[in-house]
Order: C-alpha cells, then structure tokens, then sequence
C-alpha cells in the first residue's frame, strides 16, 4: 500500500505546482498558503486513484494464494481490427472440471454520476466482448466495488448485466465489499482485511511533508530526475520564488544545492546546463 500510494510524493508534487493553472500575482485574491493548499489537494486526490491501483495489487496477490492464475492484464491490440489495447483490473483462471476465466472491473466505490455510470458500464462490455470471442462459455464476468457503504448505482449495473447475461449466456455478477470474498468461498478474510485496514490508516500522516528539507538527501534522491520541463516551469517562474512558494518547500536550501551539484556535472547535456544557470540564480536570490 505505502509502495503504491505514496511512492514519489515529492516529484508529484512539484510536478503539480510547475503545471498549477491557478493565477498567482498581484492582482489574484491567492496567497502562498492558499496556491499551495490547492496544490496539496490535487496531491491528495492523486493519492486516492493511487489508493485504488494498491486495492488492485492486494486482490491480485489474494487471487494467487487462492490458487488461481492471474494472467497479463493489459491485452494488446488486434491488428486486424485496430481496436485500443485494454488494461483489465482483474484477469484469472483456474482449472477446475474444465478451465474457468474470470475478468473484473474494479473501482473503489460506486459513487459515479449518470454519465460515468454508463462509462463504467460500456467500459465493462468492451472488455466482456473481447474477452468472450476468446473464451466463450467458459467466461464469468464481475462488476466490484471495494466499499461497500456506496452502492449508488446497485440495481442500474444489475439490470444492466442482467442483459448482456441474456445476450452472451454468461454469468455476470455485481458485487461490493465482502460479496466477492464470499463468492470465492474466502468471506472470513474480509474483516481481518478492514481490521489491518484500520490499523494502516491510524499510522498515516494528515498531510504530506512539504518542507523537502526535513531530509534533503531523500528528497534529492526522489526528485533529481524530475523531467526537464518541470524544472524549467519552477525554476523559470519569478512568482513561485517571489511569493514564498519555492522558499516554503526548500526551506534551508540543502535539497536544491545538491540538485545544482547534479545539473553540473560533466556528462550533463545542455538543458541540465541552463538548469543549473537558473538554479544558481535563485540561490543567490532567495538564499
């Protein structure tokens, strides 16, 4: 979960306020607390899709110990007819009195408006259909929903699966939370999960650390590689330095001195030269 969720905090980080459309200047109503909480926000939400790729990699490695074969999840496309590649959440089989494929749509939870619903739902077909040209009958299909304490849309997805049921003759379920453990016969594990769950989030900070010189080695370690681009972005934008922005993350300037001791050395190209121009500008500046 740590891995998936909050690896590279820092570089997404940056990435969002070199990128932050929001007008930050002498006329704008936003101050230095203000650019950097939206910032924070965009942070946090990023986390949240981060929090539903883990949810994807737990359930993969439950497949596994429950003796299932979880197969690539990205299917590539068919020459023959151009169709996009399709990543599946959830793609296994197992053989037991004739192999069984399974495939999953898995969200977090089902909270989606009328247009996103019907997304989600022709997301799903897309993948059914592919899917059913390879395996036939011997194909179930699954709509999951991790929380389940937002089942919004419930009876929209089971009336709409039990259509397509009649139309492939296939088994197609709509499930949330412990309904998926049941149905692998593994129910009893879905409290110990909300238990270690519970445990992990108590351990949690409230916000990111966003003063990058609490520990500038680390901080230098995860962010040196960032992309060209987004070092031009921030080191190029007099009112993220002017306005305290820059300051307020590289308080001390450690983390950035290490940054200009990268940009300089020798085997560096021309953009990592002009980098370290501006860098060495802001130094002198704002420290």
């Amino acid at each position: 979960m740590n891995e998936q969720i909050f690896r590279e905090d820092k570089k997404k980080l940056l990435r969002i306020i070199a990128s932050q459309e929001l007008y930050f200047g002498d006329f704008s109503l936003l101050n230095s607390q203000i650019f950097l909480g939206s910032c924070l926000q965009h942070l946090l939400q990023s986390r949240e899709i981060r929090f539903g790729d883990a949810m994807e990699e737990l359930i993969s490695e439950l497949l596994r110990e429950w003796g299932f074969k979880v197969l690539p999840k990205i299917i590539l496309p068919d020459a023959a007819n151009k169709r996009k590649r399709l990543e599946i959440d959830q793609y296994f089989t197992k053989s037991e009195g004739g192999e069984v494929f399974y495939f999953i749509e898995q969200k977090v939870r089902d909270d989606h408006d009328s247009t996103k619903k019907k997304g989600q739902l022709n997301n799903f077909e897309a993948k059914l259909e592919f899917l059913y040209k390879k395996h036939g009958e011997r194909l179930e299909g699954i709509m999951y929903f991790v929380d389940p304490d937002l089942s919004k849309n419930r009876n929209f997805y089971a009336e709409e699966l039990k259509k397509m049921e009649e139309t492939y003759g296939l088994k197609l379920e709509i499930l949330y939370g412990k309904e998926l453990f049941e149905y692998f016969g593994r129910g009893e594990l879905w409290e110990a999960i909300l238990e270690w769950l519970g445990e992990w989030k108590e351990g949690l900070p409230e916000l990111p650390e966003i003063n990058f010189d609490t520990s500038p080695r680390e901080s230098f370690e995860e962010i040196k590689d960032l992309e060209v681009r987004y070092w031009r972005r921030i080191l190029g934008n007099e009112r993220l330095w002017e306005g305290g922005i820059m300051k307020a993350i590289f308080r001390e300037g450690e983390t950035l001195r290490s940054l200009l001791e990268f940009f300089r050395l020798e085997e560096q190209d021309l953009a990592h030269e002009r980098l370290a121009e501006l860098l060495t500008q802001r130094l002198k500046e704002f420290y």
